[in-house]
């Protein structure tokens, strides 16, 4: 807690309990503990109704139109000041008081965010933000139709309380914008920025509007509180920029766009909306970028040319920001004079095309800083604003009241809550480029994994050429190694029709199924192959599929056609490439039928002696525990969640594929090989806790029940099929 000399009538505070402990306790009493901390905690509240009432404005200063609700608990900005001078005393500023901002006022940020790497790019500046943030907040987000599907579905299942989320169609600002050539690396979406007063709510009057490689160091409610210094016609809040662009000697013949000395960089916005549009912003910007398009012919660094090209014709515009709410660390940057003078950095802007690999003496410090949120577990951010009335949210009402009404005595309630558990999910985490083929008969090879068989990939990609659909079981940190290993991979990083989707760690089971749902969602052709992350396709198994589609008439019949199973206990295999050496190695003892020596059963009805001479596709009958790897249309029924971990979650699937009256053909010259690899932990769970299997039982009794409510008559076959078996 800093001191403050204000008429010696604050307080002064030991910097912890610890210290105060120390400081004046020799025997350490109990007693005297609990009074002394008793006596802490009453001054911190006189300090608190002193700095309240500090805080009060001038009674006949004017206050602005606020969005959100009106308390009267404020949050105060530190360290604010709109000149050099003032910056020089900025680490005394909680001394100052300062206009205060609602404990409950909400907070809007508008951030323009394009394609897959930016739609990653963002969750860490949102995080920093979240992690310091004490206020609601509303994103806005100016988006293509690609960062809008990854955007919303990762709100939507992080569930943050006190934020709301909505959307703009980029594509359709683009003929705003679309006349103004631009070498920024940024392309178009790099001058959207100048049409936020058309594109955001007329009801909005003030918004902070952010880059996606931004990261918070403090309550980004100190910079919303900066508002109320703006005089006069001030409507735009920027930070000088850090480097001599704009001076124009970086090198020879080098010729920027006009500037006000060193011009501002626009990272980091304060935007009067309100004002804006009375000053017809729209008209002024657009005048000023004809002008001086007709000699610079195009922009170098996007919108940021055009704003300073507005300022330095109308200087009265703009309010500068102390140089801490945008530390910038360009190749070029002089903002080391920034943070000589600022101990008390607020936010950090990586605006150079290297990001993290930028030359800086100081950028391990930055680095480390910006790690911590990358890899800081989101599920950490899901915590209440407590004393702030929140807009209703249903799906997080109705999970609430689902949760419960679940009995917690239950022996078995960490199995059915995992049912529910809304996991935070990140599609596409890399980028993806598909268009499936026009005959109708494209498949997409659908699995499941978690970070212990991300070497499998690889070697799936090298076997399957067709789309793939991946869910990843990670955690954020987990999620940061997946990336730089799917980087670092030449195979990885030459396949764009792979989707990568982050579903984020959280209990104690693998949500098995529901990871296989993700990826099935995700499915963009008409077909799916549902396998799994250890087993190799062979060679040309993507093209056989599809001929197999036309062969076998999928698109007027429900057919599930199976790919028999095969295992090696090898760890090198010399992969079979064709049937018939497939046969050799099967009678050599190299291979086996899968899981024939464990679980019969799951492959049994597959029918392998008729395999090994079959030359037409064939059809067989469902049987218990039938458990094949299939190639099914897309809109085939999902797996069913409250199977979690091991055992019955491929099972219930195929009975559910039976009860809605697929027929099961095996395809004769298709084959898949399992690789060898160390049991899983739910595997190991399954077989040292009797629990577990007690509950795998009573989730089976459950399942089948609910299939003879749906499926009446035809169902029965499950219950006696089961209980023969």
């Amino acid at each position: 807690m800093s001191r403050c000399e204000s008429g010696g009538t604050m307080k002064s505070l030991p910097l912890s309990p610890l210290e105060s402990q120390t400081a004046t306790l020799s025997g350490g009493g109990l007693r005297e503990r609990l009074a002394l901390e008793m006596r802490v905690r009453e001054v911190e509240e006189e300090n608190r109704a002193l700095r309240r009432e500090l805080a009060q404005p001038p009674r006949a200063a004017p206050r602005h139109g606020r969005h959100g609700n009106q308390s009267r608990t404020y949050s105060t900005e530190e360290g604010t000041g709109d000149s050099e001078g003032q910056r020089a005393a900025s680490n005394n500023s909680e001394c100052v008081p300062h206009p205060p901002v609602d404990k409950c006022e909400t907070i809007h940020v508008a951030i323009v965010c394009a394609g897959y790497n930016a739609s990653r790019d963002v969750v860490t500046l949102v995080k920093s933000v979240l992690f310091h943030r004490r206020n609601p907040l509303h994103f806005h987000f100016i988006t293509d139709s690609i960062a809008q599907r990854i955007l919303a579905s990762l709100f939507d299942t992080w569930m943050v309380p006190a934020v709301r989320v909505d959307f703009y169609d980029a594509d359709e600002l683009k003929s705003e914008v679309s006349w103004i050539p631009n070498k920024h690396y940024s392309g178009i979406y790099g001058l959207m920025k100048l049409v936020l007063t058309k594109t955001l709510p007329s009801s909005l009057q003030r918004v902070i509007v952010l880059d996606t490689d931004i990261t918070f160091a403090t309550d980004i409610a100190e910079l919303w509180a900066v508002f109320h210094k703006f005089k006069g016609q001030q409507v735009l809040g920027l930070v000088e920029n850090q480097s001599d662009w704009y001076l124009g000697n970086l090198w020879k013949n080098h010729r920027p766009w006009p500037a006000l000395g060193r011009g501002f960089n626009t990272g980091v916005i304060l935007l009067l909306l309100d004002r804006l549009r009375k000053l017809k912003w729209e008209q002024m910007w657009r005048l000023t970028a004809e002008r001086e398009l007709m000699s610079m012919l195009s922009t170098s660094l996007a919108d940021q040319d055009i704003f300073n090209a507005v300022i330095k014709q109308n200087p009265f515009l703009v309010y500068q920001l102390p140089c801490f709410w945008n530390v910038q660390l360009s190749d070029h940057t002089r903002s080391e004079k920034c943070y000589k003078d600022v101990s008390d950095l607020k936010v950090i802007h990586w605006n150079s095309p290297k990001k993290l690999r930028v030359k800086n003496k100081h950028v391990e410090f930055f680095r480390n800083l910006y790690l911590t949120f990358l890899e800081y577990d989101g599920n950490l951010l899901r915590r209440e604003l407590f004393g702030c009335p929140s807009e209703a949210d249903h799906n997080s009402e109705n999970l609430q009241k689902t949760l419960s009404e679940l009995d917690e005595d239950d022996p078995c309630y960490e199995f059915r809550r995992e049912r529910f558990t809304v996991h935070r999910t990140h599609l596409y985490f890399l980028h993806y480029e598909y268009e499936p083929a026009d005959d109708h008969t494209d498949v997409t090879l659908v699995a499941q994994l978690s970070m212990d068989r991300l070497q499998m990939l690889e070697a799936i990609c090298k076997h399957w050429e067709g789309p793939i659909s991946l869910a990843l079981y990670l955690s954020d940190a987990e999620a940061q190694q997946f990336l730089r290993y799917a980087q670092g991979s030449e195979v990885l990083m030459s396949r764009s029709n792979v989707g990568y989707h982050i579903v984020y760690k959280e209990g104690q089971f693998y949500p098995v199924n529901l990871l296989r749902n993700v990826a099935m969602k995700q499915v963009n052709t008409p077909y799916m192959f549902l396998s799994d992350i250890d087993f190799l396709p062979m060679y040309g198994l993507y093209e056989y599929l599809r001929k197999s589609v036309v062969q076998l008439d999928m698109v007027n019949t429900k057919k599930a056609l199976v790919v028999p199973a095969f295992e090696t206990l090898r760890y090198r295999l010399s992969y079979p490439k064709s049937k018939a050496e497939l046969l050799s190695q099967l009678d050599m003892g190299t291979l086996f039928t899968f899981r024939y020596h464990v679980w019969t059963k799951g492959h049994a009805p597959t029918n392998f002696a008729k395999w090994r001479t079959a030359t037409t596709p064939y059809r067989v009958q469902w049987e218990a525990d039938f458990e094949p790897y299939v190639m099914v249309r897309r809109d085939s029924p999902e797996y069913d969640r409250r199977f979690v971990g091991f055992g019955w979650n491929k099972v219930a699937h195929i009975m559910e594929l039976d009860a809605q009256e697929y027929e099961f053909v095996v395809l004769p010259n298709a084959y898949m090989i399992h690789m060898p690899h160390a049991p899983s932990f739910d595997i190991t769970k399954f077989r040292s806790n009797k629990q577990y299997r007690v509950c795998l039982k009573t989730l089976k009794e459950e399942f089948q029940q609910n299939m003879s409510r749906r499926y009446g008559f035809a169902a029965l076959k499950y219950m006696t099929a089961e209980n023969n078996s």
